[in-house]
């Protein structure tokens, strides 16, 4: 029997063969992946240390590499473990849990132990596809304080902020010095806009050069409404795991960016494409003359 962190054991009942008890392999004491093994019970959430008997077998969370004849290669199980190359991907879990541990300042040796799992294998869901048991997910949303619809994404189709409110919130006013750090280089702010239809406040994706807020659009798109007026441009910041967050707003003209040396310096230094597409060619620039913002959070802080 051979196993990697990640792995399933399976505990079967002697009289039906069906499922008796199973858990995550979070423990390995062996490089070749034999017994004994770390096993963190579903139904329980314990940690036991395990020497599988003839009724227990390991579900892989990858097919395994089979050698001549069928079985498995011992050494092909011991290097499963290892990180994979550049090229793989995490998966969207593993994004989600690092941005959420990212978001709590917290390392993953902290986070594991938090969760009662190895850093190894927690370093394994951030960087690679994998299909944790509901048991890990459920533990890492405690170590993280978020829930576990975030984790699994189930919360991106519903509008931020609907946690609960702080028992004791704090809202206090942003430094103009604050308000500058929180919009950053880059990300996807909102404009106000005056269209034939009425006002409208429309997502752009947005980068910050030399203090002034650009975006790119089409000429013929909503956004360009914005050229030649004064308008207002917010970003904001949801925390619905912590009731907490910020928001700024920046009030100045937008003007069309119409000098070519300056159309291909702003080209050179974005940061990221437009994410509605191509044919977004129309630079536009706000240069704020009034920078404000709030920030919410605990009352102890």
């Amino acid at each position: 029997m051979h196993a990697q962190l990640g792995d399933l054991l399976i505990v079967e009942s002697p009289a039906t063969g069906t499922a008796r008890r199973d858990g995550e392999i979070v423990g390995l004491h062996h490089d070749d992946g034999t017994p004994p093994y770390d096993v963190r019970w579903s139904d329980t959430g314990q940690v036991t240390l395990v020497f599988p008997g003839p009724d227990a077998h390991v579900q892989h969370l990858h097919t395994e590499a089979a050698a001549p004849g069928g079985t498995t290669d011992p050494s092909t199980r011991a290097t499963a473990t290892r990180p994979r190359s550049a090229a793989t991907k995490p998966g969207d879990v593993g994004r989600r849990v690092a941005a959420a541990r990212r978001r709590q300042g917290l390392s993953r040796e902290e986070t594991a132990r938090r969760a009662h799992m190895a850093p190894e294998y927690l370093a394994y869901l951030e960087e690679h596809p994998s299909d944790p048991s509901l048991a890990t997910l459920l533990r890492l949303a405690d170590a993280l304080g978020t829930r576990l619809v975030e984790l699994r994404g189930g919360d991106q189709d519903l509008p931020p902020g609907q946690g609960h409110a702080l028992l004791h919130p704090s809202l206090r006013e942003l430094s103009p010095e604050e308000c500058r750090t929180l919009l950053s280089t880059h990300g996807v702010g909102r404009v106000s806009v005056t269209t034939p239809d009425g006002p409208a406040v429309l997502p752009v994706n947005y980068d910050v050069v030399d203090d002034a807020l650009v975006f790119r659009t089409s000429p013929d798109a909503a956004p360009a409404a914005a050229v030649g007026t004064e308008v207002a441009f917010e970003v904001d910041h949801i925390d619905d795991a912590m009731s907490q967050g910020w928001s700024v707003l920046a009030v100045g003209r937008a003007e069309a960016v119409r000098d070519p040396d300056e159309v291909c310096r702003l080209d050179t230094r974005a940061h990221t494409d437009p994410w509605p597409g191509e044919g977004r060619t129309l630079w536009v620039m706000i240069r704020p003359v009034r920078v404000t913002g709030r920030r919410i959070t605990p009352a102890d802080r």
